[in-house]
């Protein structure tokens, strides 16, 4: 089993600028989803609704925002990135599942299932050269 020291060192190895920016944009892309739930709360629960009888929607409610906004940051500037991206997979996974309790939107369904794809790309790959993770652990 690899470490997370030498997957760092393979990820510091093959880093390169489209590998940076399309990581910055996936935390663009959760930062405005995290702004469009704040805005815009009644689709959110409206989204939410399928999940009414199995309780924790309100937990639910109050979780996906804040994470999306705080980890779209975090991923788009590279601070914390795997945490930030562990951070997302429920609600990933829980995009999906919605797809199949309440009504089936394949666009939907296709968006959760790549952004959930190049998440875990992120989630194994780190947050590569350009990043603040990189930038503070060349500080040390």
């Amino acid at each position: 089993m690899m470490t997370i020291k030498s997957l760092n060192k393979w990820a510091n190895a093959h880093t390169s600028y489209p590998l940076d920016l399309l990581r910055i944009i996936l935390g663009v892309f959760f930062f405005l989803k995290g702004v469009q739930f704040v805005a815009q709360t009644q689709m959110l629960t409206e989204l939410i609704a399928p999940l009414k009888g199995y309780g924790g929607v309100m937990l639910l409610i109050h979780y996906i925002a804040p994470a999306h906004l705080v980890g779209g940051l975090l991923i788009a500037f590279g601070l914390l990135t795997r945490w930030s991206l562990i951070a997302q997979v429920p609600i990933l996974l829980g995009a999906i599942f919605i797809n199949f309790v309440g009504a089936f939107h394949w666009g939907n369904l296709l968006l959760a299932l790549l952004v959930l794809a190049i998440t875990g790309f992120y989630i194994y790959y780190g947050s590569g050269k350009h990043s603040l993770d990189y930038y503070f652990k060349m500080q040390v």
